[in-house]
């Protein structure tokens, strides 16, 4: 087979996979076609096979892949700057989609949603971020930010990093989100601290705490206040007050 002719079937095959998209939807591909698509999207002309098989081997799951930076997916044969740019982006979208499908919805009515951006965001981290997700008095969702990155204790992470933003969008209650990357996401002694710390600092300024999440793996967030531990803080907080 010349180089022609093997140009005209890799464009067939990857038309046929267009076809099948557009028919069938995303549930119709393996997690191998879905790779090869976006990497085609970086090299249209190029047979992706191979290495989207490749990527899969390397990183073990589609999530792997999305969550891996370029320089590790560069580092996979066959795998370039413009196919690492390509997966990159279409996760930058997936996390824009689902941080904007929030706005202006009822959290309790939207946890579901909630704990799935959440995971999304945060699940693959390799170091601990702290997120805060902001509710106007009726606890529709104004807006999300990452507040604090690195080691989260109640000496590296400032009231004002919450107080300050929460002012700013004129917040009614707050729920905070981080991850663990060990993949366990029962609460620490040091997490217990903290959440204790920034529940009594937003208190004094009228604003309250309703929750603390926690994300490790793919499984649905540890819930503070599900546990009862959001109740135990706000009686401890209440007595401090008096």
């Amino acid at each position: 087979m010349d180089k022609t002719d093997w140009q005209e079937k890799g464009a067939g095959h990857r038309q046929r996979l267009r076809d099948k998209f557009l028919a069938h939807g995303i549930e119709a591909f393996t997690d191998a076609e879905v790779l090869e698509l976006l990497l085609t999207m970086g090299t249209p002309r190029k047979d992706c096979k191979e290495e989207a098989r490749a990527l899969l081997a390397a990183f073990g799951t589609l999530a792997g892949v999305l969550e891996a930076a370029p320089v590790q997916l560069q580092q996979t044969p066959g795998v370039g700057e413009k196919n690492a740019y390509a997966i990159r982006f279409i996760q930058g979208v997936a996390r824009r989609y689902l941080r904007q499908r929030l706005a202006a919805k009822e959290y309790l009515r939207s946890s579901r949603e909630v704990a799935d951006y959440l995971v999304h965001a945060l699940r693959d981290l390799k170091r601990e971020v702290l997120m805060a997700i902001f509710l106007d008095a009726s606890h529709a969702i104004i807006d999300t930010e990452v507040v604090a990155e690195g080691t989260l204790t109640s000496s590296t992470v400032y009231p004002r990093e919450l107080i300050k933003p929460a002012l700013a969008r004129h917040a009614a209650a707050l729920v905070i989100a981080h991850n663990h990357p060990s993949g366990n996401p029962s609460p620490s002694a040091e997490d217990r601290r903290l959440t204790r710390h920034l529940y009594l600092a937003l208190s004094l300024v009228g604003i309250r705490l309703l929750d603390h999440l926690i994300v490790a793996g793919s499984e649905p967030p540890y819930s503070f206040a599900d546990h009862g531990l959001i109740s135990e803080i706000a009686s401890d907080c209440a007595a401090l007050l008096g």
